[in-house]
């Protein structure tokens, strides 16, 4: 039922064709986790690199028994009627545009996180969702995670007491990425089609694959990487909004290569008789508490409260009561299939529904998340503490930091307004 979707009349057993945006690494991972949902197929790519379309083509074919449409600019994509929804996975300076427009041409839209590249972006993507009634997604799959929604019930049912505290710990190691020099553009890369709303840069391998997560032109650092999930976790954890200031210090420690963004980094988001806390370790360290080691990482979030503490990360929860640290409730991982997988299920619902208060990881939320990390990397990047003003959401007493709230200039055609 192609198109049907920008009526708001599927019905409910019609199948969603989705478009995957954006082929990398967890593009493909979109594609395996849209060929295993029964309502839905993968009706076409679209990549500005020839060789990963060409991939996620066969990735297609392999997983789902046919082949799908195959698009180098997203706009001609938005124009095809036969496509009801799209998921986002490209780098994320395009996240808010690739999702205005597709919410604009009537398409429903999945979008990985971070929800945005700054905090205009995503004032504009929330405004484009509600304005043209489109369910929007944000890729925090963790709340679409069995063991970590009940982890954040028995908070709010004050399991350890009156919450102060929640720490995000994004000890994730990572290696070098070295100098690559300034060079052509390769055939069948389209670089101004990368860059979209970015500046323009010279092209040079560490700017396009994955490594583009390090350059401030195009990424946010692990923070907004890896880190936005434990940000996400922590605030909803702890029941919080936006905060009313932040500080944020590191930076980028014994290597000497391309990288941008610190590959240490801690920082502070205050509330009124609360605090999130966030640290990011890309070196070689131990973990903290029991959270739980991945190989040489050690990721999750840590709660605290009046009455204990808990422990969060990818595997299970604990909680540890009383000065003695006595074992409370506890729940390990029952789930057999990537996170990704339920939370595309609850999106596919949603669309079938046209309800956005059934999204589990609606725009808005996605949006008030990645708010810390702005506030955070702003503060690590001026080099001073924030006050923050939740209700206009701006910074106080500070220009500087307001004219980093967006990008100027946006690069033409590639504006978001």
């Amino acid at each position: 039922m192609g198109g049907a979707a920008a009526l708001g009349a599927l019905g409910a057993n019609d199948r969603v064709n989705i478009a995957v945006i954006g082929v990398g690494g967890r593009g493909r991972d979109h594609i395996t986790s849209i060929a295993k949902q029964p309502n839905a197929r993968v009706a076409a790519v679209c990549d500005v690199n020839q060789a990963q379309s060409e991939r996620a083509v066969a990735l297609t074919e392999k997983v789902q028994n046919s082949k799908p449409k195959v698009y180098e600019d997203m706009r001609k994509l938005f124009e095809d009627k036969d496509i009801d929804a799209v998921s986002i996975a490209t780098p994320n300076h395009w996240h808010a545009l690739a999702t205005i427009w597709a919410c604009e041409a009537g398409k429903d839209v999945y979008c990985e996180k971070p929800a945005c590249y700054n905090i205009w972006e995503g004032q504009r993507m929330v405004a484009a969702a509600r304005r043209n009634k489109r369910m929007v997604q944000i890729g925090m799959q963790s709340r679409s995670t069995e063991h970590k929604i009940r982890a954040v019930q028995l908070l709010k049912d004050g399991a350890i007491g009156k919450l102060y505290m929640a720490k995000g710990l994004c000890f994730k190691r990572r290696v070098s990425i070295g100098h690559t020099p300034d060079e052509p553009v390769p055939p069948g890369v389209n670089w101004d089609l990368f860059l979209g709303p970015a500046a323009m840069t010279p092209y040079s391998k560490n700017r396009l694959i994955y490594n583009w997560h390090w350059f401030w032109n195009t990424g946010n650092g692990d923070i907004g990487n890896q880190g936005i999930h434990e940000m996400d976790i922590a605030r909803w954890g702890m029941g919080l909004g936006l905060p009313k200031g932040g500080v944020s210090t590191g930076g980028k420690f014994v290597y000497t290569d391309d990288q941008e963004t610190p590959n240490t980094q801690l920082a502070l988001l205050e509330y009124d008789g609360a605090e999130i806390q966030f640290e990011v370790r890309g070196l070689p360290t131990g973990g903290e508490s029991d959270i739980a080691p991945s190989g040489p990482n050690f990721v999750g979030d840590l709660f605290y409260g009046e009455k204990g503490y808990m422990s969060v990360d990818h595997t299970a929860f604990h909680i540890y009561l009383g000065p003695k640290r006595e074992p409370g409730e506890s729940m390990k991982s029952t789930e057999k299939v990537d996170a990704t997988v339920p939370h595309f299920a609850n999106f596919i619902d949603a669309i079938k529904s046209r309800r956005h208060e059934d999204l589990h990881g609606d725009v808005a939320i996605g949006v008030e998340s990645v708010a810390l990390v702005h506030i955070a990397n702003t503060s690590y990047r001026l080099g001073r503490k924030l006050a923050f003003d939740p209700a206009t959401e701006s910074y106080l007493g500070d220009e500087e930091a307001n004219r980093m709230k967006t990008r100027n200039p946006y690069r033409a055609p590639y504006i978001v307004s």
